[in-house]
């Protein structure tokens, strides 16, 4: 099957479905109101409330959703056959993520910008709100964590990185400057720092930056060091000032970055080389429930209702904006999922050199890369497959390797570095609305729950030592469970999501549905998960994950209790329209 045809039938699926399915949840189940005032505006503090354009927030919330999740996850999940990664990145984002994360961005924003864990308070109960927030500090807690390691892995495999990656923040805060201080039009400055920043990337990639060993220190030990220490600067400054505009960059090189691959698709027009469907690859886990939990952000992503509430909702200056911003967001993660598919599908089979320098091609590539689950799910081998697949691709129109190879170096950094802060801002949020809830005084103030946040994902880093080894192990000891704890949040949030529309009176089939099969799903892969660990004896993983589990059971419990009570109850307005 040539790999064109599908991207252009999925490309023109998500365009459609934003101007239908999108529109009606907009105007029928979400239904929403343009002369509201958003918290943006009622609450600004020109900190973390800040009424922002919406092809602004578009960039940083979209740069905050994706990081490496719509990338690493189908370049695993591909070795189940692209057929079934097209589906589920297709329909899944159509009919479960744009909805939640549309859902969520609304929910927050009529809740004085809420996160959603803490809106289940108002919603449900405080004890589920209290359920919820701990589910949500223990999965920031593994995402702060580990990429910051990713990010420092990063750095070591593309040394040609360094300077375009790190010369985006001082581009960001001139932009954020230029914009917010002096009133200057933000498109045509930002189009010109994304020029700038591409002559950072040709210098990068002539001109690449190691990092020595320093006092006995591995090199991706300092540099999770040194990114832990940005994500609490970058967290704690006013978000116009470094996070915006530099999402807003990110967001222009996410559409160069799609513009490259798509013409290399099109230029090219690689066949699949991967099988279209294969059920029992080696040593693999089941595809069903796995196939739902290791692709995550492109299809669906709990991760994204802490951005949609965490930081977007404070941002988005009208209702107007939600479905652009939170549904078309959600499209267009899925767009990047289906090019990635593209890339490690199709693009991998125009060439892949082996460790012994020689280049093979075709369905013996893909097979040699993809030869068991071990071997596919090792970070170098996920991100390998998607920057070798993509240079093959920019390669068929004329752009150096080398050059190819830096620009995906690059676009690999920066969307991790987003995501790390991210998850650091956003954790702050929640530290500080559990203080408050507990009447924590020094955890309330921004400078100490962000120390919180970080100091808790050191904690997880070298509890065991600086060594790589220690740190490696330290970071990642959780990861496996991160994928169903994401997942389970995403039902979680689609829970938090529905009971509010019960409340309104509007039909809760449309997250009702998703959320009974994410909920089967993370369910499923997590009963899977608690009988492996306790196989291999591997009781900190089995005592987290059986933990949470229970938390989920528990949420469930006190939701239908409460979405029973409401039966014949009359509709409720929001807290900003009451």
């Amino acid at each position: 099957m040539n790999s064109l045809v599908i991207a252009l039938l999925c490309f023109v699926g998500y365009v459609v479905a934003y101007h239908t399915y999108g529109k009606f949840l907009s105007k029928k189940i979400f239904q929403t109101n343009e002369a509201l005032e958003c918290p943006s505006c009622s609450l600004q503090d020109d900190k973390d409330y800040v009424p922002t354009k919406k092809e602004v927030l578009f960039g940083h919330h979209f740069t905050s959703i994706a990081g490496l999740g719509p990338i690493v996850g189908p370049a695993i999940a591909i070795i189940w056959g692209w057929v079934p990664a097209v589906i589920w990145v297709f329909f899944g984002s159509i009919f479960m993520g744009a909805v939640h994360d549309f859902g969520s961005l609304i929910v927050s924003m009529r809740n004085k910008g809420r996160s959603v864990g803490d809106v289940a308070s108002s919603l449900i109960s405080s004890r589920v709100r209290t359920l919820f927030l701990l589910i949500i500090f223990f999965e920031l807690l593994i995402v702060i964590a580990v990429f910051a390691l990713i990010i420092g892995i990063l750095f070591n495999m593309y040394p040609a990185s360094v300077i375009p990656v790190w010369g985006e923040v001082p581009i960001a805060i001139l932009l954020g400057y230029m914009v917010y201080k002096k009133g200057a039009g933000h498109t045509g400055l930002g189009i010109l720092a994304v020029i700038i920043m591409y002559a950072t990337v040709v210098v990068g990639a002539y001109v690449p930056l190691s990092m020595p060993t320093i006092g006995g220190m591995n090199p991706i030990v300092i540099w999770v060091v040194i990114m832990l220490a940005y994500a609490f600067i970058a967290s704690t400054l006013p978000v116009q000032f470094l996070l915006q505009p530099r999402d807003y960059i990110n967001g222009h090189q996410l559409i160069v970055a799609l513009g490259l691959l798509a013409i290399g698709a099109l230029v090219a027009a690689p066949a699949f080389v991967a099988p279209a469907v294969n059920m029992n690859p080696a040593g693999a886990p089941p595809i069903f429930p796995f196939l739902f939990v290791v692709i995550a952000c492109g299809a669906i992503s709990g991760f994204h209702s802490l951005v949609s509430s965490g930081t977007s909702a404070k941002q988005c200056e009208n209702e107007r904006d939600c479905q652009f911003i939170g549904y078309g967001s959600m499209l267009t993660e899925a767009a990047l999922s289906t090019l990635v598919i593209v890339a490690v599908g199709a693009g991998i089979g125009l060439g892949l050199t082996t460790s012994d320098g020689s280049v093979i091609t075709g369905t013996t590539a893909f097979t040699t890369h993809y030869a068991n689950w071990s071997t596919a799910a090792g970070l170098g081998a996920k991100l390998g497959a998607f920057v070798q697949g993509s240079a093959n691709l920019m390669a068929s129109y004329g752009i150096p390797g080398q050059i190819a190879l830096t620009i995906m170096g690059v676009f690999l950094v920066s969307f991790a570095a987003t995501t790390l802060d991210s998850a650091t801002r956003i954790q702050r949020y929640v530290v500080a609305e559990l203080a408050e809830a507990y009447n924590f005084k020094p955890a309330t103030t921004p400078i100490g729950a962000t120390l919180v946040a970080v100091g808790t994902a050191a904690l997880l880093c070298f509890h065991d030592g600086t060594s790589i080894g220690a740190v490696k192990k330290g970071a990642l000891a959780l990861w496996p469970l991160f994928g169903t704890v994401n997942q389970l949040m995403a039902a979680m949030a689609l829970l938090v999501i529905t009971v509010y529309l019960a409340r309104k009176k509007v039909r809760t089939v449309f997250t009702a549905v998703p959320l009974v099969f994410m909920v089967a799903m993370t369910g499923w892969a997590m009963v899977y998960n608690l009988n492996n660990f306790m196989a291999k004896q591997n009781w900190m993983l089995f005592g987290i994950g059986l933990a949470v589990f229970l938390l989920e059971i528990w949420m469930i419990i006190e939701s239908v209790i409460v979405l029973k009570s409401l039966s014949g109850s009359e509709p409720e307005p929001d807290p900003s329209t009451a």
